[in-house]
């Protein structure tokens, strides 16, 4: 029986996991740190003792209630039996992909597959810190924020990778990174990733989280910092497809440079109880575009929460937003959608929709499409949406033959169909859509 262990901080038993976590900081194995990681720790402890969880008083997090995840104790040095994993819940038909194993950030060689690719560079996050390019930018993107959850994860993380696609390199076949989470007692992860992408390089990379059966009530705090360097393209994939057992904070800060590409394709579906998402993109640089995606199709009592930045910060930058919502039954999705246009980012063109159809008298939207600029010389629009299932189209596909369950597949297909057919990989683009279905087979 093998077994892996995210951490050695002991397990104390506490009032709350803020009181767990800060009487266990000085007991984190901080050995094999460099002096200025061991420094970023230090600096981000402080803050996130002094700021604490984020509460409903803040207004990023006025309808994101976190008291029920941190007012309890959980196991913070899991040991997971890795023999004989079931990753099939992760499998995404006709796609051929090399595939990296998260289990509660730790990376797996076991259950993963490189291959030979010449100028991609991945190992586990704590054994990158003599990378030149860990040390350029670890901690130096997402740690300006003021996320308190980005400040506990830069003290805490003990787990994740590092990933850089070197210059010039056009990675063969998209990667697959798997975020397993699995554990017998109830548990707390924190995965802190970095990914660079050097001049002119290429990648697409599917992120697919999922919880192995029987595993425990779970909370993860993930952070993913991604440099995108002058002329490199990215596709990027999130496919949130966890059980009900799993509860996901994540933060993922983009910094982009001149001529670069970044794009984001953003899926939750029925299952994981709890996901806030922040996702913040940093236009650094002329003529550098961003597209960010989203299909939300939630069920039962989820909450969904997606918050997200375009920062322009200089001319001549397009950027591209589209979120659609779908909440049945008693679940509760959410939208906050900033768009900063800075005094110098002249020849701005950003868009931003946020789209909505609840199904059912329960489902509820929050919903804040934001623009503030400060150039003169922009083109810049936001929407947003909201109505019920269009029963009158349900009522007219039904007197035509087709039965109510297919009827409603394709009523919801025609409303996400504006985003999924924007995605760059059609393998990806066709499990969306069958998780679409799926999730409305109930």
């Amino acid at each position: 029986m093998s077994g892996l262990t995210t951490n050695n901080m002991s397990t104390l038993v506490a009032n709350s996991l803020f009181q767990q976590l800060t009487s266990t900081f000085q007991e984190l194995e901080t050995s094999n740190d460099t002096s200025a990681v061991k420094a970023l720790r230090e600096e981000a402890f402080t803050r996130f003792h002094d700021l604490g969880f984020p509460t409903v008083k803040n207004e990023d997090w006025k309808y994101t209630n976190i008291h029920s995840l941190v007012n309890r104790n959980y196991l913070l040095n899991e040991d997971v039996d890795v023999s004989n994993l079931d990753l099939s819940a992760a499998d995404i038909p006709g796609l051929d992909a090399h595939r990296i194993v998260l289990i509660n950030g730790q990376y797996v060689l076991a259950f993963s597959s490189l291959e030979d690719e010449i100028g991609l560079i991945v190992k586990p996050i704590e054994e990158a810190q003599n990378e030149p390019k860990f040390q350029q930018h670890f901690g130096k993107h997402a740690d300006k924020t003021e996320s308190t959850t980005v400040a506990l994860n830069t003290a805490f993380h003990t787990s994740g990778i590092f990933l850089q696609v070197n210059r010039n390199k056009v990675v063969s076949k998209p990667i697959q990174i798997v975020h397993v989470a699995a554990g017998n007692q109830d548990f707390f992860a924190q995965t802190r990733n970095l990914y660079i992408l050097e001049q002119n390089a290429e990648v697409e990379i599917i992120e697919s989280f999922i919880t192995l059966d029987g595993s425990a009530f779970n909370l993860n705090n993930k952070v993913t910092e991604i440099v995108v360097e002058e002329n490199a393209k990215m596709q990027h994939y999130y496919l949130q497809q966890a059980s009900n057992n799993s509860h996901y904070i994540n933060h993922t800060e983009v910094y982009q440079t001149k001529h670069s590409l970044y794009n984001n394709y953003n899926c939750n579906f029925p299952g994981v109880a709890f996901v806030r998402n922040d996702l913040n993109v940093r236009l650094d640089a002329e003529e550098v575009e961003s597209h960010l995606y989203g299909i939300n199709l939630l069920a039962d009592n989820q909450f969904v929460d997606n918050h997200t930045i375009v920062d322009h910060m200089k001319p001549h930058c397009e950027s591209y937003e589209w979120y659609k919502n779908i909440p049945q039954d008693e679940s509760t999705a959410v939208f906050n959608g900033k768009i900063f246009v800075r005094e110098d980012a002249q020849k701005t063109n950003a868009f931003q929709q946020n789209n909505n159809m609840l199904i059912g008298d329960k489902a509820s939207i929050y919903t804040k499409p934001q623009l503030e600029i400060f150039a003169d010389d922009v083109k810049c629009s936001h929407g947003c949406t909201m109505g019920q299932f269009d029963d009158e189209a349900l009522f007219y596909l039904r007197s035509r033959g087709i039965g109510e369950e297919s009827a409603r597949i394709l009523l919801v297909h025609a409303f996400a169909f504006d985003v999924t057919s924007r995605f760059s990989d059609e393998n990806v683009r066709n499990h969306v859509e069958a998780l679409v279905a799926k999730g409305l087979e109930r």
